[in-house]
This record gives C-alpha cells, structure tokens and sequence, in this order.
C-alpha cells in the first residue's frame, strides 16, 4: 500500500545527531566576528541552507550583536556572503559525518523487498552532495532519487522537492507515500504535500547528541530530552514519532494498514 518513503539525509540516514551543518554554522558566523550557541544554530535545521542563514540572521538577538559589529543591520548581501563561507566549508566537512545511522541498511533492505521506491530530499545543495552519494552507496543507502535544495524553486518547508522526487519516480498519490525526517521542516515538507510523516528524536537534530553522547547520558536526562522532542513534533503535526529509522518498520506495518482501510494523512497547511 506504500508506494515510496521519503527519507532526509544528516540526522536521518546520516550523521546521527546533525552534527556537520550545525558545528559549520557555528565556524561560519564566528569568522564573522558573531557568537552562535549550537541550539540557535539548530533552530532552523532543515531549511535550504542559504534560508537557514537568513533565519539566524533574523534572529533578534544575533541582528543586534551585527549591527552593534557593523553598525548596520544584516541584509541580503550578508546572508549570501555568509552562505559563501558556509558551503565550501560544508562540503569539505560532511565526508567526516557520513557513517549511515543504526537500522537504515536493514530498512532499505526491507523497503526493496516490499518493491517501495526510495526518494530523498535535503538541504544540502548539489556541491555538497558530490561525494556523499557515493560514500552512502559503499555502505547500503541508494535512493532512487536524491533532490537538493538548489534543485527546486525553494526548499523546506514548501514541498517541491518531495514533488520532484515523485515525478522522478513515477510515484504517486502522495497520500500513499510516507516522509522521515528529523527537524521541523521536514515534517512540514511532508505535511505541506499532503503526506504520512514520521519524524525522528534521538537520531537528529532535536536532540543533536552523536550515538556515543546518546549511549553515556543517564536515563532521566534522555528520556526528557526525548519527551521534550517528540512534543515539538506532535505539536507540528508528526504523524508518528520515533527515536530513529531502527523503529520505523512497525509504524510503516501500522500506516499501511490505514491506507488500505482507505484512511488518508490528515492535511495541514504550512
């Protein structure tokens, strides 16, 4: 009943807790004399990485250290010369942060065998794709299609890119085709082109903690953070909410059996 998963990339199949874009944004506005705390670089994780340099520029705070280094407020040519910095430093780093996360192989093998199509989506543009393709394929993960952000008109939240990814795959309705994602946006990615979403915690961005950080934090500290994450994504919609692709089997068992009682994901605007 599925016709195609939807997958993010860092955070979701890669980079277990979104570490590479986060620790570049951070770099990035240092070199620009302006201090970023690692949550307000991931406030707008998801995002084409050119919007998601606007959006910390927009932030109040951040605005207000610019002008205090400038004596200006932050326009469109510091957004595109910051985002000048932040893609070649991006595409040298992400080969560091492209070990596949936990349970995508055995997923993607299991989504073969059931002949559903693998699309993917990210933030990431072309440049920084170039040699991540590949370094996936070597351990498992060949979507049939991979849409970046500088592929489309725009990127997440809007759902062009998951459009693109059906076209390409001859995928479609979308009601029957399920997005995974780790940050907001990508459950309003998902949302916005009217499909099923499931968004994952410990994995990614909300919780922005690498698998070793994850394994030695005590039980209360996690199970809050966890709490606290699957909140955000209830509250933005999230159909399902798991700790990461390793639980994803049972609920895609679950939204199947939705589907084929003809139920469709409920559609909310963003």
């Amino acid at each position: 009943m599925i016709k195609a998963i939807i997958f993010d990339w860092a955070g979701t199949v890669i980079d277990y807790g979104c570490m590479a874009p986060t620790a570049v944004f951070v770099e990035v506005f240092h070199q620009k004399g302006i201090r970023l705390s690692f949550e307000e670089a991931r406030g707008p994780m998801g995002m084409a990485k050119i919007d998601h340099v606007r959006e910390l520029l927009n932030i109040e705070r951040v605005s207000a250290e610019w002008e205090r280094m400038y004596n200006r407020m932050p326009d469109d040519n510091d957004v595109n010369e910051v985002y000048s910095r932040l893609e070649p430093e991006l595409a040298r780093i992400v080969l560091d942060y492209s070990e596949l996360i936990p349970g995508v192989k055995d997923l993607i093998k299991e989504l073969r065998t059931r002949q559903i199509k693998i699309g993917s989506t990210t933030g990431y543009v072309e440049k920084m794709m170039t040699e991540l393709i590949p370094k996936a394929a070597e351990q498992g993960f060949t979507p049939d299609s991979i849409v970046c952000s500088s592929e489309v008109a725009a990127g997440r939240p809007a759902p062009w890119g998951i459009y693109l990814n059906a076209q390409r795959m001859d995928t479609y309705p979308l009601s029957q085709m399920v997005k995974i994602g780790d940050t907001l946006a990508d459950i309003y990615e998902g949302l916005n082109a009217d499909m099923w979403t499931i968004a994952c915690t410990q994995s990614g961005n909300e919780i922005g903690m690498t698998k070793e950080q994850v394994e030695n934090l005590d039980k209360y500290s996690l199970d809050n953070k966890l709490i606290k994450a699957e909140k955000r994504f209830r509250d933005a919609g999230a159909h399902y909410v798991v700790k990461g692709v390793w639980e994803c089997l049972p609920v895609l068992d679950e939204i199947e059996k939705r589907i084929a009682a003809g139920e469709k994901p409920v559609k909310r605007s963003r």
